[in-house]
């Protein structure tokens, strides 16, 4: 499929009139209503399937995305490479910019999502990569959070008692492995890598990603209400590897939090208290745990901050590049800051966080 024209709006009019898009989804993502418009009824089922938790009937939709099943398109842009993170080699991504908005195209999929002044599509073989228009979908949600003023930080999130709690770590800290052990002592989930937090007078709100979580073995293995996951025949390959290498596998299991833990344990909106930073490592001697003060402790806050990225396109061209360490130190400022050092203990980490829940302060 060659598509022609030099602005986002003219691809997005050849694309709707040549695979037209029908099938309607509405989604209540804390407040923001989501409408996704597939061309196929299995997008529309696989979508509804994943997002079950946060599907609705009613509402005006903030967002709207359309989705549209075909061949992988082919365009006449030069693309830029976007170059793979730190430790990695593998290029997944391309972007070109247009005067109204951006394609991004996954080199390995084939995926191409346009989007740009509220329009958003992403074209391709949709259902073989319903993946990734789930992480589309997402990304329109975090952008619409991101242009009305919210801070992109990089954790998981959980609440318990109407307290929320971020939780962020520097690499392979194990947040999400945290907020896991957290949903076995009865918390309700609300985000697994990505939360957008925003100021609501004296304190914080957090929102969380409808995003269900992907563990590697090591995570699965150490919780009673996720062993189940990891296949029989693999368990006993699983457990006589070395922890450290146990932890490092790539392997990843989709960790479904309403089959898992129940319906009604995932929640996309909630204030957020404290952000708990886990400074630890395996190893490391005795836990320890402290308040902290972000605007004199800004070595602590690169684990919670983080770049906006490719799906994101700021609708204030005034805007430029991501907000530095100060002014996340100051959004801080209205939430407690919680240090967690020395060596690594899940449990005991679990133990601290549910009794600030309860409790609003630490043991």
């Amino acid at each position: 499929m060659k598509l022609t024209g030099t602005t986002r709006k003219d691809l997005a009019l050849v694309i709707k009139k040549d695979i037209p898009a029908g099938n309607s989804l509405l989604l209540d993502f804390g407040g923001c209503i989501i409408q996704a418009i597939s061309s196929t009824e299995a997008l529309d089922k696989a979508l509804a399937d994943y997002f079950k938790e946060f599907v609705t009937d009613s509402g005006t939709p903030e967002i709207v995305i359309t989705a549209h099943e075909g061949p992988t398109p082919e365009f006449d842009f030069e693309f830029t490479v976007k170059q793979p993170d730190p430790g990695k080699t593998k290029i997944k991504e391309e972007w070109v910019d247009l005067p109204d908005g951006r394609i991004v195209r996954k080199r390995i999929t084939g995926m191409h999502f346009i989007f740009g002044k509220g329009e958003n599509v992403a074209v391709g073989p949709c259902l073989e990569n319903s993946n990734q228009v789930i992480n589309f979908i997402n990304n329109r949600f975090i952008e619409w959070k991101l242009n009305r003023g919210g801070f992109l930080g990089h954790a998981a999130g959980v609440i318990h008692n109407g307290r929320g709690i971020s939780l962020a770590g520097f690499s392979g800290a194990g947040k999400s492995t945290l907020a896991l052990h957290l949903m076995s002592r009865g918390t309700t989930f609300v985000s697994n890598d990505r939360v957008m937090v925003e100021e609501n007078g004296a304190g914080l709100t957090m929102f969380g990603v409808a995003k269900q979580p992907r563990i590697n073995p090591g995570t699965a293995l150490n919780n009673p209400a996720l062993c189940k996951i990891v296949e029989p025949e693999l368990k006993e390959e699983f457990m006589s590897m070395p922890i450290e290498e146990l932890w490092q596998l790539e392997h990843k299991y989709d960790a479904l939090i309403d089959e898992c833990y129940g319906p009604g344990k995932f929640s996309l909106k909630t204030k957020m208290d404290a952000l708990v930073i886990l400074n630890w490592e395996r190893g490391g001697g005795e836990m320890k745990v402290a308040m902290a003060d972000p605007r004199e402790r800004h070595d602590l806050l690169p684990a919670f901050m983080k770049g906006t990225g490719l799906f994101y396109l700021p609708s204030n061209p005034e805007r430029k590049g991501d907000p530095k360490v100060e002014a996340y130190a100051e959004l801080l400022t209205k939430s407690n800051l919680i240090e967690i050092s020395g060596g690594v203990d899940f449990d005991k980490a679990a133990d601290i966080c549910l009794h600030y829940m309860e409790n609003g302060r630490l043991p």
